[in-house]
């Protein structure tokens, strides 16, 4: 069975093959204009990705995905990399076939050196050549070598070129503790909400805290509901930084419909809706004060 992985910078995994509208053209395409897509996009738009339950999540440049079928030019995915209760094997929806690729023969993200993006962009240059794309934080890819003040990494194309300044080379992530899920978010501050999100092109509630687990080590569940299923459970009275928050309706009692991070000194570090950028907020006072329900640690204290 054919490995498949993601060939633009961030595919948006789609509801249904149907999903996208005329104005999403720019997200369905082959090299993906992800932000002329977001541009484009009006309040009303982006509120629709959400309200019409059109989009599902997103998927970095590299990842592996599972496909499941084929229709016309689409494919149904799993993401293996992101756990949900609502398959087994990871989250699932609708890709463009063109946006994903046949993965070069020993293509590995899990074992072996990788370089992973540590800026909030980089450009991925081919060897020789001056096209670039631009890659979001957290992209992964096989290493190659280091070698004046240059990454040298596998793509789907052969060998390309990250400045030294935007990754970090690793065998295995370095785990971070909760002050450092705390930083890693802190310089998203002022990017726009994207539902589904899970780049540095914009992130949804739940995206966020996943992927500032992830800068730090830690692969925790995809939504806000799983996440508070799992992790270690915190009573609200012993939260620390970088600890995870959940909110739900009926001021705590109903269903959890967002997750943020423990900033401190009782604020809130969170991406929290369409219209909205990352902010950080103080509870005290708040909708979010009245609606918390639930804390969970996946960070691991360290010795000082």
């Amino acid at each position: 069975m054919a490995k498949w992985i993601v060939n633009v910078p961030v595919a948006t995994v789609w509801t249904s093959f149907d999903s996208p509208r005329e104005i999403d053209n720019d997200a369905v395409t082959n090299p993906g204009r992800i932000e002329s897509w977001l541009e484009g996009l009006t309040y009303e738009t982006r509120l629709e990705l959400c309200n019409e339950n059109l989009v599902q999540t997103q998927v970095l440049y590299g990842e592996e995905v599972l496909v499941l079928e084929e229709n016309g030019d689409w494919a149904h995915v799993i993401i293996p990399s992101q756990s949900t209760k609502k398959e087994d094997r990871g989250y699932p929806g609708w890709v463009p076939k063109a946006q994903l690729v046949e993965a070069p023969d020993g293509w590995n993200l899990t074992d072996g050196p990788v370089a992973v993006v540590t800026s909030q962009r980089a450009k991925l240059f081919k060897e020789n050549d001056p096209f670039s794309i631009e890659l979001s934080y957290l992209t992964t890819l096989p290493f190659i070598k280091e070698q004046a003040r240059k990454v040298y990494v596998k793509t789907p194309y052969g060998t390309a070129v990250l400045d030294t300044e935007n990754v970090v080379v690793s065998d295995s992530p370095a785990r971070g503790n909760g002050q450092a899920i705390v930083s890693a978010g802190e310089q998203f501050l002022g990017l726009p909400y994207l539902w589904g999100g899970m780049s540095s092109f914009g992130y949804d509630c739940s995206g966020f805290s996943y992927s500032m687990c992830k800068a730090n080590g830690y692969v925790i569940p995809r939504d806000a509901s799983d996440q508070a299923a799992a992790g270690e459970k915190v009573e609200l009275t012993d939260i620390e930084p970088g600890d995870l928050l959940f909110f739900a309706y009926e001021e705590g009692k109903g269903r959890i419909h967002h997750v943020g991070i423990y900033y401190g000194e009782g604020k809130l570090l969170h991406s929290p809706k369409t219209g909205k950028t990352v902010e950080i907020i103080p509870l005290e006072g708040t909708i979010y004060e009245r609606e918390l329900c639930a804390a969970r640690r996946y960070w691991v204290k360290t010795e000082a």
